[in-house]
């Protein structure tokens, strides 16, 4: 009384319609509102936190990027910290956009889906870590790298709950759209610097669109991130570099 077939329920006719409707559908969500359901190499994502994820998404891939651009040498760790309302989310999309920014400094094939395979493949630790309690800002996230340096990081949050904003640089505060073409310096706190750097990109044909500065302790190490509205050239950056009191100038693209 026992009758053994070979696992054919899913080659019936009405389970091969069932199966392309589901997929549609599911195709359909995705594309009109980025829910994204039974995927197989990414996070799944309903249709009600897609939206709320993205603005998060675009921030984590942006100072994956940053950190990313600054960092050079051998990687050991890569950290997400999600504080106040960022640590409600689901972490996974986060962490793979920062992955993603973070490694497509170093291809252009990296996205969000195999940023974690790529990281593992190269040994470099995850760690995602979350803390529901809100600091300076509601919503924060934190990208922390390990180095042979030492720790390296950088921090965002969200204004108006869409808008991505820098607002912490290696420890020092400083608030800025990370968008376009950017020039990255540290120097020293003197006066006169901000006037050198700005008749430097004048005199070499280049417009400063936001100029946004930093610093740990008055006379002390300063930081200038301002975007401009062409690439820095390596002669650019060589000229920069000649100016008193600078220590490191590095073009970003984002």
């Amino acid at each position: 009384n026992f009758i053994s077939t070979p696992h054919l329920g899913a080659s019936t006719s009405e389970a091969q319609v069932n199966v392309a409707i589901q997929v549609a559908e599911q195709m359909a969500d995705f594309l009109v509102s980025g829910g994204v359901t039974n995927a197989l190499n990414m996070p799944s994502l309903s249709a009600e936190e897609a939206p709320r994820l993205k603005p998060y998404m675009a921030l984590a891939e942006k100072l994956g990027s940053l950190v990313g651009q600054l960092t050079t040498g051998a990687i050991a760790r890569v950290s997400v910290h999600s504080e106040g309302a960022a640590a409600e989310l689901n972490q996974k999309p986060i962490v793979g956009a920062v992955l993603a920014g973070f490694l497509r400094v170093q291809s252009d094939t990296v996205n969000m889906v195999n940023a974690p395979f790529l990281a593992k493949e190269r040994g470099i630790e995850v760690r995602e870590v979350r803390n529901d309690r809100e600091g300076d800002y509601h919503t924060l996230i934190r990208v922390s790298l390990k180095t042979e340096a030492g720790e390296r990081s950088v921090a965002g949050t969200l204004f108006g709950n869409a808008q991505p904003r820098l607002v912490e640089l290696f420890g020092i505060k400083v608030e800025a759209d990370l968008a376009g073409h950017m020039l990255y310096v540290v120097n020293e706190d003197a006066p006169g610097f901000i006037g050198r750097i700005g008749t430097t990109l004048g005199e070499a044909g280049v417009n400063i669109g936001t100029f946004h500065l930093g610093r740990r302790d008055a006379g002390g190490e300063a930081v200038v991130l301002l975007s401009v509205d062409e690439a820095v050239t390596p002669e650019l950056v060589a000229k920069v570099r000649a100016l008193p009191g600078v220590k490191t100038v590095m073009p970003l693209k984002f």
